[in-house]
């Protein structure tokens, strides 16, 4: 029996090669090339159709535009992630680390989807009867799910074109196979092929798909990088599973905002919605604290509330320790010379400790000013006021630079009752905001002044 040909297929951006090397020879990553079974070309005809329907040429003036009519799925955070609601012929791709909830909220939607719309569960991991324990024991009127348990996609294509659902979810992409590719469920090839005519089945039918995806030791999604350009809507479960408080973060959608996030409870009726989510992110001192600021972080559309913590101690050795939880790491570093160079505040003998409260992740400059200001806090034991916010980028010559939505963060306080703001002169208010009085600075050394002279 004749050996089956061998390709190397490169798990970030699919490209092939002959033999195995290092480097893929495509987008230069480093030990990605998989070695999976080459493919024989199968008969009738090609199987790669276009995905966008016809391929009739046309003037873009000529395409009617109109908005699609979203479909709520019943839970307010998901709905506010996806970007109002599920999209008819949209194709959703949601990641996260196992048990963290990802069957669990899908199971939910479609059980509160199923009244008014047809919906199929398609698992490729469980039992029908550990779904059924799942949905019992979440207390869920699951009556008019469809479930089937299947992970051949040919067979899961005759069921999607006999029962013609308007949303499925497929739990997980990573399980299915097609007869077609010899090679194993979960390779490159295979979930590539599979992903890509589920896409079609959705975009031909306008049936909503969901497919769950796996994720690698580092966080990202599983299998070719190619999967997340398929979809039109990537999403990230996060969270620490020893935690109950889940966050569900959008990184790509086409029909709304990315960065989005919703914020979600463990319970044992499954996942709820958190309505005031700064709520989680604030820890409640009965007194002022030393090396604590609030800053007010911006999360697509959504202002939160979050504490910052820093803790500055004297080094024990050589090299003083630099460490940022939830903080960008480069950045914090950044900021320790900012403060010397232009505060005259120094800290090369100090160990630098910083963390965002509740597990969350910060990626915006607009943290600089809350996390310079808790390290000055620390370092000089004096606490920073009780209603006091904090927002600002700081660059290298020691100014301090506007950020986006300034105007939605400082209501946003106001709402939960701050009544003192810290923030660049850029984004000081046109109108006064009622019970939020605003010091606007412009440099850093004028941000460390105004807390020594005014708090």
């Amino acid at each position: 029996m004749a050996k089956a040909k061998t390709l190397y297929v490169c798990s970030e951006c699919g490209g092939q090669a002959l033999k195995w090397q290092g480097q893929c020879p495509h987008c230069s990553a480093w030990n990605t090339l998989v070695e999976t079974v080459a493919e024989t070309a199968m008969a009738g005809g090609n199987r790669f159709s276009a995905v966008a329907g016809t391929s009739r040429l046309q003037r873009l003036s000529e395409v009617e535009a109109r908005e699609e009519h979203r479909v709520p799925t019943g839970i307010a955070e998901f709905d506010r992630v996806l970007g109002g609601g599920l999209v008819p012929g949209a194709v959703v791709l949601i990641g996260g680390d196992p048990g963290i909830g990802k069957s669990t909220l899908l199971l939910q939607a479609l059980a509160a989807l199923g009244g008014t719309r047809k919906v199929l569960y398609v698992s490729g991991e469980e039992s029908p009867q550990q779904i059924a324990l799942r949905a019992k024991r979440l207390a869920l009127d699951a009556d008019a799910v469809e479930l089937l348990a299947e992970i051949s996609l040919e067979k899961i294509q005759s069921v999607l074109a006999a029962e013609k659902p308007q949303i499925a979810v497929i739990d997980s992409i990573q399980t299915l196979y097609s007869e077609q590719l010899t090679s194993a469920p979960g390779s490159v090839a295979q979930v590539r092929e599979c992903a890509a005519q589920l896409t079609r089945v959705a975009k031909g039918g306008g049936a909503t798909m969901i497919f769950v995806g796996h994720v690698t030791k580092e966080g990202a999604l599983a299998g070719p990088r190619v999967l997340e350009h398929m979809v039109d809507t990537v999403l990230y479960f996060e969270g620490d599973t020893h935690s109950s408080f889940r966050l569900i973060r959008a990184v790509k959608n086409r029909f709304g905002a990315v960065n989005e996030l919703g914020v979600f409870a463990m319970t044992e009726r499954g996942l709820k919605g958190v309505n005031n989510p700064s709520a989680l992110f604030l820890s409640q001192h009965p007194e002022p604290v030393a090396g604590s600021s609030v800053l007010v972080t911006q999360e697509g559309t959504r202002p939160l509330l979050v504490e910052i913590q820093a803790l500055v101690d004297d080094a024990h050795a050589q090299n003083p320790r630099r460490l940022g939880v939830g903080l960008e790491q480069n950045r914090l570093a950044l900021l320790l010379a900012v403060l010397h160079r232009h505060a005259g505040i120094a800290c090369f003998d100090q160990d630098v400790f910083v963390n965002a409260v509740g597990g969350i992740k910060i990626a915006e400059p607009a943290a600089d000013l809350a996390i310079l200001l808790a390290m000055v806090s620390s370092l000089s034991g004096r606490p920073l006021p009780k209603k006091l916010v904090v927002f600002g980028e700081v660059g290298l010559a020691g100014e301090v630079r506007p950020v986006q939505r300034g105007q939605e963060r400082l209501k946003e306080a106001a709402k939960l009752g701050f009544t003192h703001a810290l923030i660049p002169e850029a984004n000081k208010p046109k109108q006064p905001i009622a019970g939020l009085e605003v010091v606007a600075v412009r440099r850093v050394a004028e941000a460390v002044a105004a807390l020594r002279e005014r708090f």
